[in-house]
């Protein structure tokens, strides 16, 4: 299969294609303040902005904690207890405050019906990936599920792209990387694989149209394979 993803991109073939969650598939913002607000409270520590996490998440919960701490003025020391916290919370809230993006579940059928392997490949963790997928109707579009806390390393370093690519038994040249931010386009480019970013997601607050990508989309249903 061939995907095309704008007017002025070439056609390159692929087998499979690996999807971000956050900000490609799902909006989580608002799980994601919550959880901070929640986390901050229990440590009486001020609150922090819908802005601030719009720019903060896509690294990792690991990442967001440490930013988080250091926006308020919190010592780093406090990082034990806020990981817990975070880890309490984001299960009670996870999806509850989310949207599906307009157009990943036509996309996603797009995909799946030109016979495309699937796998979903995040940085956030597994398993609360897992339950997001399955609570908003996505988990039974991907033959693989990957967080943050599969491998050894997280996005943007290639390896958890190389390592998806394994598992689905497909040449990371023909397995399309689609995503959102500029931690997706570097994981790609480093693995070799072909990448289209979404413009409506979260790219730490950068233009997304300035990352180095091979297309770019305003709806994941834009994407087009041939």
């Amino acid at each position: 299969m061939k995907w095309r993803a704008t007017k002025a991109s070439a056609g390159r073939d692929i087998d499979a294609a690996i999807v971000d969650l956050d900000g490609t598939l799902v909006d989580t913002l608002g799980d994601f303040h919550a959880v901070l607000l929640a986390v901050l409270e229990q440590l009486t520590l001020p609150p922090v902005d819908r802005a601030f996490v719009e720019r903060s998440i896509g690294k990792g919960s690991e990442h967001l904690i440490r930013t988080t701490l250091a926006e308020v003025g919190a010592p780093a020391s406090l990082y034990g207890d806020a990981w817990a916290a975070y880890q309490s919370h984001y299960a009670r809230v996870n999806g509850d405050l989310a949207d599906v993006y307009p157009g990943a579940i036509e996309g996603l059928q797009a995909l799946r019906g030109h016979g495309l392997k699937l796998a979903c490949l995040t940085n956030k963790p597994t398993a609360f990936a897992r339950d997001l997928l399955a609570m908003k109707g996505l988990a039974s579009f991907f033959d693989i599920v990957f967080g943050g806390d599969a491998f050894e390393r997280k996005k943007p370093d290639p390896l958890p792209l190389l390592k998806t690519c394994d598992a689905l038994g497909t040449r990371p040249e023909r397995t399309l990387m689609v995503g959102d931010s500029s931690n997706d386009a570097k994981a790609a480019r480093a693995a070799a694989c072909p990448v289209v970013l979404v413009t409506y997601g979260y790219n730490h607050g950068e233009p997304v149209r300035a990352v180095d990508a091979d297309g770019f989309v305003d709806r994941l249903d834009e994407l087009q394979i041939a």
